[in-house]
């Protein structure tokens, strides 16, 4: 049985359980969510400015108290979806660790984990998901979080559920990218927006010993 770690974006999370359960039937799963939109609007909503750093927000206190309640209905939405084998969790409950990255204001980079409580679920079967707050509380990119946890636990793949087929290049998707390239073409600027996290962290789970797939494409080492 392989160890899968399934990152979700806020944007797919509803309707991507299915996938989540067909998945369990033969692997252990660990979900690991963002709420990207649901922040955004929100944070509109109540007129807090919406900034974003290389792909990361720009957190303050009372950003982070949305995102927190963000964070806290999509996992709420994802565990209801999934049914009895989820289990909600929150990285900063966890104590999972990250370096404050300060000119991101309450924003991490997480560091490789192995939480106790979400070895023994998956265990037990169970499907733990886990929203990227860390110890502090900070903010957490999702994709840096599952990439992270995914070292961590000693996933064997780390999945990037997305609204994007894969990673584009030169006009169309990528069967697959050395991360060496990953690094050259983000460093050149030829990703914009929200792929540049997801490349990045796939780099990352990559050189720590986890396959990682965006969409259609796989990352290699």
């Amino acid at each position: 049985m392989s160890r899968v770690v399934l990152k979700v974006g806020g944007a797919v999370s509803d309707g991507v359980a299915g996938e989540i359960l067909a998945l369990a039937l033969e692997d252990e799963v660990c979900v690991v969510h963002g709420a990207g939109p649901q922040i955004s609007a929100e944070m509109t909503r109540r007129g807090l400015e919406v900034e974003f750093v290389g792909g990361r927000r720009v957190t303050t206190p009372a950003g982070l108290e949305i995102v927190r309640e963000a964070f806290a209905a999509v996992n709420a939405s994802l565990c209801e979806q999934i049914g009895a084998l989820a289990l909600p969790l929150f990285g900063d409950e966890l104590g999972l660790p990250a370096r404050q990255v300060p000119e991101l204001g309450l924003v991490g980079e997480p560091k490789p984990a192995c939480p106790e409580k979400i070895v023994q679920a998956l265990e037990l079967g169970r499907i733990p998901v886990v929203a990227p707050l860390a110890a502090g509380p900070l903010n957490v990119n999702a994709d840096d979080m599952a990439a992270a946890l995914a070292v961590g636990i000693g996933a064997d793949r780390l999945i990037f559920v997305t609204d994007v087929p894969g990673v584009l290049v030169d006009g169309g998707v990528a069967t697959s990218i050395a991360a060496g390239d990953a690094e050259r073409l983000v460093g050149e600027g030829r990703f914009q927006g929200g792929i540049v996290p997801k490349l990045m962290a796939a780099v990352q789970a990559t050189r720590g010993g986890v396959a990682a797939e965006i969409g259609e494409t796989a990352v290699l080492a």
